[in-house]
């Protein structure tokens, strides 16, 4: 039976309305089919318009989302926190991890990870030869891989260490996918869930959708980050030869230069707020008589333990170096008659109170002090200062050793 024309115009007038309506931004239309003739199939193949335009729409602003959201991190952790917060939505997992193909692409070693679980097995470092593996063979297809039921996987290849350590997180589902840049692989990122079952074919094809920017990003930031390291190992290499630059390397103690620069500095400091400053020398008593009985080595380790002594004597703020031999330089701001006289002492007490444990035996060792005090500053202050201070201990050496001299200088 042939329907009647007033009927096929009411479906093509529906089916204007439906289209206006779409093209002004509402997808929540039906195009009524009525008889399955040509304009009934029409509204069939129409029918599925809106859900399509609505998967589109949704595809690019996930697109769009991801893109945004990579773009907010340099760092490879960054980027990878990214990722995570922007699939969430639209991939189900409990854990996602990131390895990357090192070792000449002979190997994958796992650089981060993030879940929902506290127990975690399969950790950073982690690392798995390719040749063979299962991950190779992801590689060599392109294509996400999917495993549904871990632990039957885990019966059929009771090897797989990797699946054993995921296991054992409580995980039953992953989704494998394959980061290539330009044709070539760089890593995997691993999506993980505890409920079996999990993954179907639209996860893998979202993936792939976001495939190449994904991997362009995560190769980016594995650049970066490898920029970044290599500065901070820079970085500390340079302040590890700076410090050891201004380092005796027997006491570990201020060198000679950097302990007269510091006087320098704490001149200038004391003169701006209008503070007194005192220097102190340090000697220890008879100290050639330890090296000509015992020898170098032993007198070494007599330096090394006063030394360490001094360094506990002062204040949080004071700074201790070694002149060379067996003098010491110490420099005390604030250092009122008082208070350098008390650290000073605190400092003769130290060494002298206990023996020096070495190896022919307990050693007696004594500290003379010569300290310097001044209040005001000339143009050549570090040199009066240390002079001033090196007169005090000349007179504690003649006054019976084993004791502090305290001068000020005008």
């Amino acid at each position: 039976m042939r329907p009647y024309p007033a009927m096929t115009d009411n479906r093509l007038r529906q089916y204007r309305e439906s289209a206006l309506a779409m093209i002004a931004g509402d997808y929540r239309v039906e195009f009524p089919v009525g008889v399955l003739d040509e304009v009934g199939r029409l509204g069939e193949v129409l029918n599925r318009l809106p859900r399509q335009i609505e998967a589109r729409i949704e595809d690019a602003l996930l697109i769009e989302r991801v893109g945004t959201a990579l773009n907010r991190g340099l760092l490879l952790s960054e980027v990878l926190d990214a990722i995570y917060d922007a699939f969430k939505p639209v991939i189900p997992y409990d854990r996602m991890g990131c390895s990357l193909i090192e070792k000449n692409g002979t190997a994958a070693r796992a650089v981060w990870s993030r879940t929902e679980n506290q127990d975690v097995h399969l950790k950073v470092g982690y690392t798995a030869k390719l040749n063979g593996s299962s991950l190779q063979r992801v590689i060599d297809t392109g294509e996400p891989r999917i495993i549904n039921d871990l632990e039957a996987y885990l019966q059929a290849h009771p090897a797989s260490n990797s699946t054993q350590l995921i296991v054992r997180e409580g995980l039953r589902s992953s989704l494998t996918c394959p980061l290539l840049v330009f044709g070539k692989a760089v890593g995997f990122l691993f999506f993980s869930s505890r409920a079996t079952d999990t993954y179907r074919d639209i996860h893998q094809a979202l993936f792939l959708r976001l495939a190449s920017q994904v991997s362009a990003v995560i190769e980016r930031s594995r650049m970066y980050q490898q920029i970044h390291d290599l500065n901070e190992e820079l970085r500390s290499t340079q302040d590890s030869l700076r410090t050891q630059a201004m380092r005796d390397p027997l006491t570990d103690l201020l060198n000679r230069r950097a302990i007269t620069e510091i006087l320098g500095k704490q001149i200038s400091r004391a003169r701006r707020q209008a503070s007194s400053i005192a220097t102190v020398m340090a000697d220890i008593d008879h100290f050639k008589r330890i090296n000509d009985q015992h020898g170098h080595h032993i007198g070494d380790a007599v330096l090394k333990e006063v030394a360490l002594r001094l360094g506990k004597s002062v204040r949080q703020g004071d700074f201790v170096g070694r002149l060379g031999g067996e003098e010491f330089l110490i420099v005390l701001l604030p250092g009122t008659q008082v208070e350098a006289s008390v650290v000073a002492e605190r400092m003769r007490n130290a060494v002298g109170e206990a023996p020096v444990h070495t190896e022919v035996g307990h050693i007696e060792v004594t500290l003379s002090l010569g300290v310097a005090i001044a209040s005001q500053f000339g143009s050549a202050a570090d040199t009066v200062l240390i002079n001033a201070a090196d007169s005090a201990l000349y007179r504690a050496k003649n006054g019976g050793r084993n004791q502090v001299v305290i001068i000020h200088c005008a």
